[in-house]
This record gives structure tokens, C-alpha cells and sequence, in this order.
């Protein structure tokens, strides 16, 4: 297998590792938010108190995404993954205390590291494959974007259901350490063999730079801004809460149905080319992603409409989850594309972190808006608000420009 490895050119070796690291670090992240929800909710946390505990990880994330870019066009990705990585370790072992002290300050500071870890992380992985496919192959472009966020999400998923099936087994504590030890041989694999100068820019790289020049890159950020505050609205913690409190599911059953959701997306969106035309040689635009944000305004609709009506809840929530998580999913890998289609080069990261800047603005608002309205209206006044977020992606899309842009 190892001279298998060696036969391959160093591009491809490199996207194996920047991908190996990306789906270690993204099993934990997603076990790590449904251990916290789970076990939180399990010591007397109300939903907007669970909200609260990750409101750092989405402030810092757009943060470190608007700064990330710049750190890694001028420091170079291996650098910024290697060190979201190194973070994460530290953080899960931050909550590897007795539970006494594990207060509402100490979780959100330890998830405030995580928040800064995880987009360190995506962003060094996403922004690497720029730099290792041949410039002008879009069709290329997309099926690789595409598999690496699928797969990214399929794995969050197989998270969630592993941190429900570790608090089941060994509880809060021994879930945390397993997971920072895993994380930590994955490091050492990665400060060994990741390319020094992965994603470094030529020309030197000023500040004032973080803030990007494209229109095209601004106003897909702004889509993205709203598309993932749709999201998050109702699935953070106004879901997970729903299935426990509603429907009287235990920690593995909420785990687990939420995992093969995640799963279920991932592959979707791992498959999403076929579906926007990669037959027909198609390579999508901001025509298809304006497409696909309206239909997904009408299927949370649809969503909101039954949950409100109190029609078969069950099978309402079951379908709806999939029908918006299938429908999400092509949008989410539309945009992942685009961003990677429209960024510059040279210094890819600066676009593509000013993009994921927005992508955590919108992750930020969704989450504290999960807990405070689903507290205090309940989830399918959620669900209207996503569909009011996906109306506006839907609007703000219109001005995506048809073909690769500045």
C-alpha cells in the first residue's frame, strides 16, 4: 500500500493528506457539538443556555476566517491546518475536568478554541484544492470541491452519531480524551509530510487584504451569510432539543437520526454535479445557484407549513429533514464550488476566507436565534425564519454573475 502511495504524484499524495486531516478533525467537531448538546441539556441547560455555550466557536470562527486567509497566504496552509489541529487537541482536553468545573465561561472559551480550530482547519483544506488542481478545469474544480465537502459532511455526521454512542459508553470525560488522543496522532502524521509551502502566496501579502475586492466573492458571501443562518435556525439546537423533548428520544436515538441526516447530506452533496448538469457538461453558475436557494425556500415552507399544522409530526419532521437536507445539500456544494471558481490564485485562501467569514456570521446568527426562538416559539417558528433567511439567499443570488467573474 505504502509503494501504492509512492507511485502517485505529489499532488495527489497531498490531497489525500490535506483530505485525511480534514475528515479526522471534522469526525470530532461534529461529535464534539452533539456531546455538548446532549450532555448539557442532560445536566438541566435550557435551550438558550445551550445556545450560549456556542456562541464563541461561531464568533471566532468569523473571525479566524476573515484572518485565517490572510495567515494562510502569507504563512502558507500547512501552517493553518496544522495549527487548527494542535488547537482542537487542546480544546477537547479543556473539557476533560472534573464537571464541577466545567462552568458557562470555562465550555464557551473551550469552544471559543475549537470554533478558531475548525475554521482554521476548513479553510487550509478547502483553499488546497485550488492550488492542486490545474488552473481552467472547472469540471475538475467542482467534482473535487464536491467529493471533499460530501465527504466533510458524511463524517460530521458519523460524529454525531460517535459522540451520542461515547456519552452512552464512557461517558462526557473518557469521549473527549479518546478524541484529542486520535487527533493528535493525525497531527504528528501531518507536521511531518504536509508540503511546507502549501498555498503560500508569491507576492507578499498586505492586511488590508482580508477584505476582499471581487464583487462576485462579496455578493456570494452575503448569500452564504443567510443560507447557513437558515440553516442552523432550526437544526443547532431547536432540532435536537424537539426530538428529545417532543418526541422523548434518548441521547443515542437523537445522536443517531441526526448522524444519517448529516451522512445522507454529505453524500448528496459529495454526488451534487450530477444533478446540476455535469451530464450535459454543464458547469453550474449564479443562475443555478439562484435556482436552487429558491426551491429550497419552498421546501422549508412546505416544512414550516405541517409542523405549524401539527400534521403527522413525525413524518413531517422526518421528511421534511430530508427533503431540505437533500435540497441544502446541492446548494451548500453550488457555493463551495463557486467560491473556489471565483478566488483568486495567487493567495487563494484571502477569498476563500473572507467567504467562510460570512459562512460563520451566518452559523452565528442561526444558532442564537435556534435557542432564543425555539424557547420561547417553538420550532416551527424557526422554521419560518429560515425560510424568510433562504427568501433572501434566493435575492441577493440574483446578482451571482453567470459565468467566472473578477
Amino acid at each position: 500500500m505504502i509503494a501504492a502511495i509512492s507511485s502517485l504524484s505529489k499532488e495527489v499524495r497531498q490531497y489525500m493528506l490535506v483530505t485525511f486531516n480534514y475528515w479526522n478533525f471534522t469526525v470530532t467537531d461534529g461529535a464534539l457539538r452533539m456531546l455538548v448538546v446532549l450532555y448539557f441539556h442532560q445536566l438541566g441547560y435550557s435551550a438558550l443556555e445551550i445556545a450560549s455555550l456556542f456562541l464563541f466557536y461561531e464568533f471566532f470562527g468569523v473571525v479566524t476566517n476573515l484572518i485565517g486567509g490572510w495567515l494562510g497566504a502569507r504563512m502558507g496552509l500547512n501552517r493553518t491546518m496544522n495549527t487548527g489541529l494542535a488547537m482542537q487537541v487542546v480544546a477537547l482536553l479543556m473539557l476533560a475536568v472534573p464537571v464541577s468545573y466545567l462552568t458557562v465561561p470555562w465550555v464557551m472559551l473551550a469552544q471559543a478554541m475549537s470554533g478558531i480550530a475548525k475554521d482554521l482547519n476548513k479553510m487550509s483544506a478547502k483553499s488546497a484544492i485550488k492550488t492542486l488542481v490545474p488552473d481552467g478545469q472547472q469540471g475538475a474544480l467542482f467534482h473535487w470541491v464536491a467529493v471533499l465537502t460530501g465527504s466533510k459532511n458524511a463524517l460530521k455526521g458519523a460524529g454525531f452519531f460517535i459522540g451520542g454512542l461515547l456519552l452512552t459508553l464512557i461517558g462526557f470525560k473518557g469521549a473527549v480524551v479518546a478524541m484529542a488522543s486520535v487527533l493528535l496522532v493525525v497531527l504528528v502524521m501531518s507536521l511531518m509530510w504536509l508540503d511546507k509551502d502549501l498555498g503560500k502566496a508569491k507576492q507578499k501579502v498586505k492586511f488590508s487584504q482580508i477584505f476582499s475586492k471581487s464583487v462576485s466573492v462579496n455578493i456570494l458571501s452575503a448569500a452564504r451569510m443567510f443560507l447557513f443562518g437558515a440553516r442552523d435556525v432550526w437544526f443547532v439546537v431547536a432540532l435536537p432539543l424537539y426530538l428529545s423533548e417532543v418526541f422523548g428520544w434518548d441521547h443515542l436515538w437523537v445522536g443517531g437520526f441526526l448522524a444519517l441526516w448529516v451522512i445522507a447530506y454529505g453524500v448528496v452533496q459529495g454526488v451534487a454535479p450530477h444533478f446540476t448538469g455535469k451530464s450535459r457538461g454543464v458547469v453550474p453558475d449564479g443562475k443555478a445557484a439562484m435556482g436552487w436557494a429558491a426551491l429550497l425556500a419552498a421546501v422549508t415552507a412546505l416544512v414550516a407549513i405541517g409542523v405549524q399544522s401539527g400534521w403527522q409530526p413525525g413524518l413531517t419532521i422526518i421528511a421534511g429533514l430530508l427533503s431540505f437536507g437533500a435540497v441544502f445539500a446541492i446548494n451548500s456544494s453550488l457555493h463551495s464550488y463557486l467560491i473556489v471558481s471565483y478566488a483568486k490564485e495567487d493567495g487563494v485562501s484571502l477569498d476563500v476566507g473572507f467567504y467562510y467569514m460570512a459562512n460563520a456570521m451566518g452559523r452565528l446568527i442561526g444558532t442564537i436565534l435556534s435557542g432564543w426562538i425555539y424557547l420561547a416559539f417553538g420550532l416551527a417558528a424557526c422554521l419560518w425564519v429560515s425560510f424568510v433567511f433562504l427568501a433572501v439567499t434566493t435575492l441577493i443570488s440574483v446578482w451571482l454573475p453567470a459565468h467566472k467573474a473578477d
